[in-house]
């Protein structure tokens, strides 16, 4: 092996570079679809010498330092970070799936193509919304997809013009604002009430014949059912507006409501929330968009349709809002979700939404007492407390208790969101969790809530034992390091002599 340069240093192509062996470029110089010779692009690599041993201890130690699912509770409330069956990465990665070639001819992919149709099908009976786009490659992509649908619905019938606000509820999702705006309207807040649901009369008074849509989480964010939701939908019909759903939630509900009986015109799921795709550190995603059949020409590009003779191929709608990526969607996260489906079945399913809500009210009864509830419902698959006490009483915030939960082995649960809870702690323990864990879990946060009383303190300097503590997270916001740099060389020492 040669040693010659340093690690990571740049290539040179010229012959006189020194220390760097002399290369004939002339004889491809000016040919560019013509590739170097091969040890032109090694010359100047230095390579460690390291042991398969060493480099496997090196990355499993950096690996360790990273919390997951498969390390123990992750309660990141409107995440849904739950544990998900092994076997499904073994189907999404069988060589006839992995291994074919997006650009292959549908002749070729009748196989993938069927297995997509299905999980399309299957979709729509879980919604009661038959028009299904499985291209998204996010849940905040499907919502794009699905808003863009909106507004080319309302161009179709000539009516775009004059509907040019959206509605979206105070506790919604901080994506549903910002996928109105960008699909050109203006967003115009509606307030919840004090139950937590939307505030009826606060809809009926904005809600008129400029309206476009109103965006709703089902459950919403507050982890408590829309109550009068059918009355809601009726209402924005009776204006000529769209009703349109964020089902990031719908693993409290799966299997047992669909969003096509409650009034929605449009839905778009996260299959890696719901339906077995780990989904930490930004992706993989896929957020489908389910549909009444009066949408069904604006899904995005391509839908699988079956011909006559039953060959399936990929077309585009004929009115359709366009293509939202390349090719036809997160092919890895739509085998997991086929698999996640197709092995549970429709009793399997019921059982994920009620393991969902008994988790969570599990959990909120076992914090009563400890931390307050702004909100007196019983919760679906999550549950908002407010440190609002701590901070008033001791001066502990609510970003301390969850640093503090980091020295107890936790990682933390959303914090500081929905926006209109104050001092909010947002925990969703998920459908997978045990008994034992959530109880572990309960424990640590009333052990928490005891040591803001009686050393606040201890949470302010929290987490004590992480391999990093607090960060600059405004520095960080205000001074974004965007690209690498190499580390700062030590300085040369000084001759005191």
């Amino acid at each position: 092996m040669s040693h010659d340069g340093d690690v990571g240093a740049r290539l040179a192509f010229d012959r006189g570079a020194p220390g760097r062996r002399a290369v004939d470029v002339a004889r491809w110089e000016g040919t560019p679809a013509a590739l170097p010779p091969p040890g032109l692009l090694r010359d100047a690599v230095r390579l460690p010498e390291l042991s398969q041993g060493e480099l496997v201890r090196y990355y499993t130690e950096l690996s360790g330092r990273n919390f997951g699912v498969d390390s123990g509770t992750y309660p990141l409330g409107s995440c849904t970070m739950k544990y998900n069956p092994k076997v499904d990465d073994l189907v999404a990665s069988l060589p006839a799936f992995a291994e074919a070639h997006p650009l292959a001819p549908a002749a070729t992919m009748q196989g993938t193509l069927r297995t997509l149709a299905e999980l399309a099908a299957m979709l729509g009976e879980l919604t009661g919304l038959p028009a299904v786009g499985l291209a998204p490659a996010a849940g905040a992509q499907g919502e794009l997809a699905g808003m863009l649908m909106v507004r080319r619905a309302l161009e179709r019938r000539g009516d775009l013009a004059g509907r040019r606000r959206v509605l979206v509820p105070d506790s919604a999702h901080g994506t549903n604002p910002a996928t109105a705006a960008m699909a050109g309207f203006e967003v115009t807040e509606v307030p919840s009430g004090p139950d937590g649901s939307i505030d009826q009369q606060a809809l009926a008074r904005t809600l008129d014949g400029d309206v476009a849509a109103l965006m709703v989480t089902v459950p919403n964010t507050l982890g408590l059912w829309e109550r009068g939701i059918e009355a809601v939908a009726a209402r924005v019909h009776e204006a000529g507006a769209l009703l349109y759903g964020d089902g990031a939630n719908l693993n409290a509900i799966l299997g047992r409501v669909r969003f096509g009986d409650l009034g929605f015109d449009v839905v778009h799921l996260n299959l890696h929330k719901t339906f077995s795709t780990p989904h930490g550190g930004g992706g993989p995603g896929a957020g489908p968009v389910c549909a009444t059949p009066a949408l069904a020409p604006f899904l995005p590009a391509p839908v699988v349709t079956e011909d006559a003779d039953g060959s399936l191929r990929l077309v585009r709608p004929e009115h359709s809002i366009g293509q939202l990526q390349q090719f036809h969607g997160s092919i890895g996260v739509l085998l997991r979700a086929h698999a996640y489906i197709r092995s549970l079945g429709i009793e399997g399913l019921r059982a994920v939404s009620a393991n969902a809500v008994l988790n969570a009210n599990y959990l909120r009864a076992l914090l009563e007492g400890s931390y307050a509830l702004p909100y007196q419902r019983r919760a679906l698959h999550e549950v908002v407390f407010s440190g609002s006490p701590q901070r008033r009483e001791h001066g502990v915030r609510t970003y301390d208790i969850a640093k503090r939960l980091i020295d107890y082995g936790f990682h933390p649960p959303t914090v500081y969101f929905p926006l209109i809870v104050e001092e909010a702690l947002m925990i969703e323990p998920t459908e997978t969790e045990s008994r034992e864990s959530i109880e572990a879990f309960a424990a640590a946060l009333r052990a928490i809530a005891e040591e803001a009383e009686r050393d606040p303190d201890l949470l302010h300097a929290a987490p004590r034992h992480a391999p990093i503590g607090r960060l600059d997270e405004a520095g960080a916001a205000r001074r974004p390091v965007l690209r690498w740099q190499p580390p700062a060389q030590p300085a040369e020492p000084r001759d005191e002599r």
